[in-house]
């Protein structure tokens, strides 16, 4: 019986001193947990702007002011347009419904600056020139590249750039002459702002806009509409023209498999990945068919890893060099994955300018397909994570609409060098928190709790150095 009451003693004690270490460690994480949340994201955005832009006023002053008079000074408009997308308010009204008195006080002391209304934000934005802000936006970028910030994320010394575009928002009568529109076979008519971007992206998920170019279409009727491939011309043209001795490996998908794309890439010695469709340039398919059992030594497989579901996952790669297409060569990879399965799992093509051997042919398949970061941690994002790409700010009024664009494009540059920084992420994941519930607690914190100069001080003595 003593026996018996000894083990009952002995496994009862185990069991509370577990309960105990549980209790413990939920109630540490709870606690970094709400060290993190609001106000720690908005010190982070200080520190940002002071170490990567530390003539951040400056800049925003440089914007050329158009009114004959002013209550606010240039700076102030464009910032508080600017918070609206850092804030991720949505829209115009929900960024005015979020400032009370504390609002104000806060972010007086983050910023330095008053918050006018967004209404009178949008009155200056409607007779802005656009490329203002795009040259700002610019700017801002190339202090990053000047820095070195995102040197790390190169690949054969040359940064990746994806090539896409997306629709913003569509109407039903015409907002604005020469927006782009589409006839339904049940005769109806819509109208979308549509948009072509050139993207620095990194395997880090980093997805920074260089260069917006948008689709318009010409006064002229007989004139067929604008499309994403006549505004890549536009758009490599500025590309090279605001960066004329960057180093550019880029990325596209299907459509800019041509010979219009290649050339380009030739005349401003880009290289390029691009994907390749079935069905794409037919007599390149031809020869690779043909190529394809000649070369037995230039198809490679290897085992990555084991899903607890799917199995292991295998990979098998083949490569040709050596293609000639009218006056390019071209090189080709097709990447597949295989889930203990005869049919593969997934299956990408790739053409490009880059010979390939054993080594690298790996890697530029998987930079191939880092093409999807313009999808998903670009558009995606700026449509579903609180930037609300698609919203109409400005109805009718092209130039302003464009402001809009680049100042969401600017705020998601400013987001994206806090989320990435790698001390915001392990605590992230530590903490699993989205970065929507985050910005909310921001929010949250800037309308209800202080921040003093001393704060600001003493978390910027911390960070003298971001990591990525």
């Amino acid at each position: 019986m003593n026996i018996k009451y000894l083990y009952v003693f002995f496994f009862t004690f185990i069991f509370s001193v577990n309960q105990s270490l549980q209790q413990k460690k939920r109630l540490k994480s709870r606690i970094r947990q709400e060290q993190f949340q609001g106000k720690q994201f908005i010190l982070m955005v200080y520190v940002v702007l002071k170490r990567h832009y530390p003539n951040f006023n400056e800049l925003l002053c440089s914007i050329p002011d158009h009114r004959k008079r002013s209550g606010y000074e240039v700076a102030e408009l464009i910032m508080a347009g600017l918070s609206m997308f850092i804030f991720k308010r949505g829209s115009r009204n929900q960024a005015d419904l979020g400032v009370n008195a504390a609002f104000e006080k806060n972010y007086a002391v983050v910023f330095g600056m008053r918050i006018p209304l967004m209404d009178t934000v949008d009155c200056f934005l409607r007779k802005l020139a656009p490329e203002e802000l795009e040259k700002l936006k610019q700017v801002f970028v190339k202090q990053l590249i000047e820095k070195k910030v995102l040197e790390k994320w190169k690949y054969i010394f040359r940064y990746l750039v994806a090539v896409d575009g997306t629709g913003l928002c569509s109407y039903d009568d015409e907002p604005y002459k020469g927006c782009p529109h589409r006839t339904s076979k049940n005769g109806k008519t819509t109208w979308q702002a549509y948009a072509l971007e050139a993207k620095l992206v990194g395997a880090n998920g980093f997805c920074i806009s260089l260069v917006s170019c948008w689709l318009e279409n010409s006064e002229n009727i007989d004139e067929k509409q604008d499309c994403e491939l006549k505004a890549f011309s536009r758009l490599a043209g500025a590309l090279k023209k605001a960066y004329p001795r960057l180093p550019v490996l880029l990325l596209a998908d299907g459509l800019y498999a041509n010979q219009t794309f290649f050339g380009v890439c030739r005349k401003n010695d880009w290289r390029f990945i691009v994907t390749f469709k079935d069905g794409n340039l037919k007599t390149v398919w031809q020869e690779i068919e043909l190529l394809r059992p000649l070369h037995p030594g230039q198809k490679l497989s290897r085992v990555k890893e084991k899903n607890p579901v799917s199995g292991w996952l295998s990979e098998q790669l083949q490569y040709i060099n050596d293609m000639d297409y009218e006056k390019y060569k071209l090189h080709w990879v097709e990447y597949k994955a295989f889930y203990d399965k005869k049919e593969p799992h997934e299956r990408f093509s790739h053409l490009s300018d880059i010979k390939m051997d054993k080594n690298n042919a790996w890697e530029i398949s998987h930079y191939g397909r880092l093409r999807w970061c313009i999808e998903n941690e670009g558009f995606n994002t700026q449509k579903n994570g609180g930037y609300n790409l698609e919203h109409k700010f400005s109805r009718k009024n092209l130039g302003a609409k464009k402001n809009y664009y680049e100042l969401l494009q600017i705020a998601h540059l400013v987001n994206q060098l806090v989320e990435k920084l790698l001390h915001i992420k392990e605590q992230l994941d530590d903490c699993k928190v989205t970065l929507i519930a985050l910005w909310e607690d921001m929010m949250a914190c800037m309308r209800n709790q202080p921040i003093d100069n001393h704060e600001l001080k003493k978390i910027l003595e911390e960070y003298k150095q971001l990591r990525y």
